[in-house]
Formats: C-alpha cells, structure tokens, sequence
C-alpha cells in the first residue's frame, strides 16, 4: 500500500478530535451571544443576571477548553464528519442554551428547560412557559436570540465567523443544515455566502424593528417579534402572542416579513443582484404566492360560513396572518383561530405539512418538493396515456433526476412516519387524538402554532418528561430534515 493510499484509509475514520475542536469554537460563539440578555438583565436590575454570568462562564470555559487542548492529528473532515458536528452542534446548544432557564428567577426543570431551548434554536415556537409575561426582560431575550441564531442555522453563522472552517468539510456541513432539494452557493467559498446570507437576514430584521417600533409596541418587543418573525420562529413577549398588541397595523407588518422569511434569501440576493428581473419567474416562488391565495380563499369562505364574520379586518388581515404564520412554521397566533371551524384546523395541517420555500428560514416539507411532486405525478399521467413520452421534471429550470426524485419521496414517507410516531405516543400517554396529534406535527414541521390545549393560551408544559424529549428529538430531526438524523442511527456510519 502507497503512502497515499494509507493517508486515504486512515481519513475514513471519523475524525472526532477535529469535530471537538469546532464545537469548541462554537460553544465560545453561543458564549458571546449569552453575553446580551446578560447585559439587559443588569439595565432592567433583574437577578437573573447572575443565572446567565454562571452561564456564560460554563459555556466559555467548555468551548476553550474543547478548542485550545484538542490537537487534531489531522483537520480535514468528511461527509460523515459533517452530519455528526451538524447534529452534535445544534444539540450542545440546546444543553448549554437551557441552564438559564434552569436558573433563572422562574426556573423549570431539566426535561422543560432542554425542550424550551431545542424548540428555540430550531425556530419552532413551542413553549412550555405558560406565563411569559412573569419571565424576566433577559429571559425573553435569550428565547428571542435563541430562534434568530438558529433560523438560517448555528453553523451557517458560526461560518460567517470562522473562515477558517471553509477548508475543514464546511460544503458538507452547509448542506447538512441547509434545507431543499438544492442548495445555491452565492460565492467561491462557503464563508462568503454565510456572510452574504447573514448580511440580508441581520437587514430584514433591523427594518422590521424598526417598522414595528413605529407602531404600538415599545423598543423591546420591537425587537423580540422582529427576532421571532424573521426567524419564523413564534417566541412572543406576551401570553396571548401578537393578539395582545390588538393592532392591523402590527398584523400586515409581520405578514410581509413572515413571508419574506418563507422565500428563499438565495432567490432574494439573486434578483437585488439583477434588479428585480427574473424574480417571478421562479417557479417555486409562484407556487409559494398561488398556494397562499388559494388557502386564504378557503380560509374566508369557512369564516363566513361559520357565521364569524365581525369586519373587514376578520376576512382580510386576520386569516392572511394566520396563513402565512402556519405555512411558514412562525407559528404566532393573532386570535382564536380555532373558532373558526374544523374545516379550517384541516387547513391549517395541511398547511403545517407544506412549509414554505426551501433555502428560507421555514419548516415543513417544503413547496419545492411538493412541487416536485405534483409535477411528477403529472409526468406519470402523461406517460401512462403516450408511453413513449421522453421527458424530465424539473423544478425552477433544474432537471431532478431519478436519484434525487427518490430523495424526496424517501424524505416525505419518513416525514409523515415521525408525525405519526410523535401521535401515537402521545396518545399513548393519554392525550386527545386531535391535541396529540397537532403537537407532534408542531414539533416535526418546526411550527409552534398550537390548538387544543397547546392552543393560544396554552403551552406543552402538559407533557410528561417522556414526551418533551421525544418532542425535542422530533424538532431537532425536523430541523435537519430528517436524514441527517437517522444517518446517525445506521451502524454503517460509525464504521470505517
């Protein structure tokens, strides 16, 4: 054997050394974010500043630690490399991101503070805080913080930063975190379009604080929705969510961001580049638009069916705020919803199922591979009827090919597998079929939108210990669409 092919054998392994080493790195990063809802807890004279200043030490040591003794014999990481800093990376957060909460003037318990944090950094809203209003101003913070780190994903970020990681197997771990059938590079290097991502991301959401500043809300709320809304997130400052500030205004502002949350920020950067041409021509984008309009056309016609109509604002802003929350995963609720009717809690799963464009900040499966999907199924039809029909399907001018056509139909089953899964155990546990269900679906697609018990005024505080983990291990899947996941529970990953 050639001294080539030896270094070749020996880089099968999983370099475990090196994937410390960036966990490190990153823990420091989660360190320094920890830093800010410190610092409002000391402005607002709150107790819980201690409970993040035992945090950030905690954090900070573990990460230099893990970065300045580690000494990684070699620092070229591969596929399985990648999947297993991806995972490893969004679970150390959620364990070092819930000890405020373990400590904290409010304090929950561990199995409650770990599904709190994991349900904040994969952006999926669900809480088991009944009363947020009783939190501290630095608490709300570090949950706002938490969704807008974890909305265009804790490695893509940790990119932006550590440009050195663009060498170290950073494609692969772009691709693990990224969402879509495909991923677009807006430049050379990885870290280039990490921080061209994060640049258009950090600009939405100053505007956004500023617009809603603008309205009835104060600096700080302004500033926890916009986090939570660009995120697609959910974590609201107020019980009843975006119903307590009462305003139209407030509604249609966070439409528009919440939407634009749902586009992919590649297509974004894409048409600001070429001034706006070719933005509609973008397959996905229109059926994104057309999906909306044709739920929001059911949604009116089942309110006023339902005898719920009280004004012009309960069959125009009201059911357009709730479309775009429930399709875009944010999950925040602007009223009681559920009143009106069952034919609108259907839509509203499908809706949870589809999700919005790949490459945004959303959940769900996805327009683009339901796109797929219908195309696909359209293609049989057409080859059923003239055998000898020669063509592909594509989407947004890309030819999907068979592997990748059997990608998706693989993710979809197992996507609707962990619904089901998630049910039935929580039926399991005693809960009704329809807040069992609803739940699992919430945490698998990434959507903290809540009904029944987990509805506007509830939380998942209901759930035993059993349940929360399981739940958090549904939204962590889901976050990493699924495969990346799994890929970890094969023995054949683990071996050379």
């Amino acid at each position: 054997m050639t001294a080539r092919q030896k270094t070749l054998t020996a880089g099968r392994g999983i370099n475990f050394a090196m994937i410390l080493r960036i966990l490190g790195q990153l823990m420091m990063v989660e360190a320094a974010f920890m830093v800010i809802p410190l610092l409002v807890s000391l402005c607002n004279g709150e107790g819980d500043w201690k409970a993040f200043a035992i945090t950030v030490a905690i954090t900070a040591m573990t990460g230099a630690a893990l970065n300045f003794l580690i000494k990684p014999q070699r620092k070229q990481l591969y596929r399985r490399d990648g999947l297993l800093l991806a995972s490893v990376a969004w679970v150390a957060f959620s364990i070092f991101g819930m000890l405020p909460l373990l400590m904290c003037a409010t304090p929950l318990n561990v199995s409650e503070a770990f599904f709190e944090a994991m349900s904040g950094f994969t952006t999926t809203g669900a809480t088991v805080i009944r009363d947020v209003e009783s939190c501290s101003h630095g608490i709300l913070v570090w949950r706002a913080l938490t969704q807008w780190v974890g909305g265009l994903g804790i490695i893509i970020f940790t990119l932006t930063f550590i440009p050195a990681l663009n060498n170290s197997g950073s494609l692969i771990m772009f691709h693990a975190e990224s969402t879509g059938i495909t991923h677009d590079k807006l430049g050379a290097r990885i870290s280039r379009t990490a921080k061209i991502l994060w640049g258009l991301y950090t600009f939405f959401t100053v505007v956004l604080i500023l617009l809603l500043w603008l309205g009835p809300m104060n600096f700080f709320d302004s500033v926890c929705q916009s986090f939570t809304a660009i995120s697609t997130g959910g974590f609201s400052t107020r019980n009843d969510s975006i119903a307590a500030f009462n305003s139209p205004y407030v509604k249609m502002v966070l439409t528009v961001f919440m939407f634009l949350g749902g586009v992919s920020f590649s297509l974004i950067l894409t048409t600001a580049k070429k001034r706006g041409r070719g933005f509609w021509r973008n397959d996905v984008l229109r059926a994104y638009v057309v999906i909306i309009l044709l739920f929001f056309i059911g949604v009116v016609v089942a309110i006023i069916a339902k005898g719920r109509y009280t004004g012009w604002q309960s069959v125009t802003v009201d059911p357009l705020f709730h479309i775009v929350s429930a399709i875009t995963s944010t999950g925040f609720s602007a009223g009681d919803w559920e009143g009106w009717g069952f034919f609108v809690l259907t839509l509203t799963f499908l809706m949870m199922y589809i999700g919005a464009c790949a490459g945004s900040t959303t959940g769900g499966a996805k327009v683009d591979r339901i796109l797929y999907l219908l195309k696909n199924f359209v293609f049989v039809v057409k080859r059923y009827i003239r055998p000898r029909l020669l063509r592909s399907v594509s989407v947004n001018g890309q030819i999907v090919d068979n592997e990748k056509g059997s990608e998706i139909f693989a993710f979809l089953a197992i996507y609707t597998l962990l619904i089901v899964f998630g049910g039935l155990v929580l039926v399991a546990q005693g809960f009704p079929i329809v807040d069992g269900f609803f739940s699992s679906f919430s945490c698998v697609s990434n959507n903290g939108l809540g009904a029944g018990v987990t509805g506007i005024t509830g939380s998942y505080d209901f759930l035993p210990s059993s349940g929360l983990w399981i739940m958090s291990l549904l939204m962590l899947a889901g976050r990493l669409e699924i495969i990346t996941i799994i890929s970890l529970f094969v023995p054949s990953f683990w071996r050379k």
